[in-house]
């Protein structure tokens, strides 16, 4: 597992830059936590699963959230907890991380495919051993 951390930075373009410097372009995004001072976070209309509504908050939150990385680009699901005990959930285009920080703990899958047919099996999630652990 790779740990990433996000400070002063755009949290996916940083992102993106520390995965592509790891060599990951393929992973799941097993947690994410911290908080940002701003986000734009997408949600699809009750009656059209093809179209977004974006939102942009000017405000700090508290996130956690999943996700996966295809071709190294970061596709992210948050719940955003902002004032008044509310949580904002959807698709994260974009999160300004300056006074706190943010962790990812992704788990790369480029590796998992070095295993040849074994699969998920024993070079797979459970006894696959090795991997790296980066604080940035």
């Amino acid at each position: 597992m790779i740990v990433i951390e996000v400070r002063d930075a755009e949290l996916i373009a940083d992102l993106e830059r520390q995965l592509a410097a790891e060599g990951v372009v393929s992973g799941a995004i097993v947690s994410l936590i911290g908080a940002v001072d701003s986000f734009t976070i997408s949600t699809m209309p009750a009656h059209n699963a093809s179209a977004d509504i974006v939102t942009e908050y000017g405000q700090p939150a508290e996130m956690h959230g999943t996700g996966e990385i295809v071709d190294g680009k970061a596709h992210i699901h948050a719940t955003m907890a902002v004032e008044g005990d509310r949580g904002i959930a959807g698709h994260l285009h974009r999160a300004q991380v300056g006074y706190w920080f943010a962790r990812v703990y992704v788990e790369p899958l480029d590796l998992w495919h070095r295993v040849g047919s074994r699969g998920w099996g024993r070079g797979g999630l459970g006894g696959r051993g090795g991997g790296g652990c980066r604080r940035s």
